[in-house]
């Protein structure tokens, strides 16, 4: 599992506990309801330590994250607030601190696991490979 293990396209199939993280974080009813079981495609470029994460929505909105493992990166949340974060690897996991809550990245087989914490809210989503 060489460190390209991220590079590919990734297809949204189930997540848990979406609605409780969501709301903890303060994303607003409409944001919550066009999230749901929203079929997003996430793009994961990678080059060495450099990376730009691309979320493909429903509808045409694309949002967007590039950084560096172990420099601060101006990145954007969910909600689309802009802040800096320092993304770092370990254990084979890309793990970033955004301002409300805690993340995770790491790939499983042919699947995309994310896994979010805020408060003890702990939201997971699983995206498997198409590309």
């Amino acid at each position: 599992r060489g460190n390209m293990a991220f590079a590919g396209k990734y297809e949204f199939e189930c997540d848990e506990n979406y609605d409780e993280f969501v709301k903890k974080i303060g994303l607003s009813s409409d944001k919550i309801e066009l999230g749901r079981n929203c079929k997003v495609i996430t793009e994961v470029v990678q080059n060495g330590n450099d990376f730009v994460w691309t979320q493909h929505f429903p509808g045409g909105r694309t949002m967007s994250n590039s950084f560096t493992i172990g420099k601060e990166s101006d990145m954007e949340t969910m909600g689309g607030k802009k802040f800096k974060a320092t993304a770092k690897m370990e254990d084979g996991k890309i793990v970033a601190d955004f301002p409300n809550y805690h993340h995770t990245a790491e790939i499983c087989g042919d699947k995309l696991v994310e896994i979010s914490t805020v408060c003890g809210i702990v939201y997971k989503r699983t995206s498997k490979r198409i590309a």
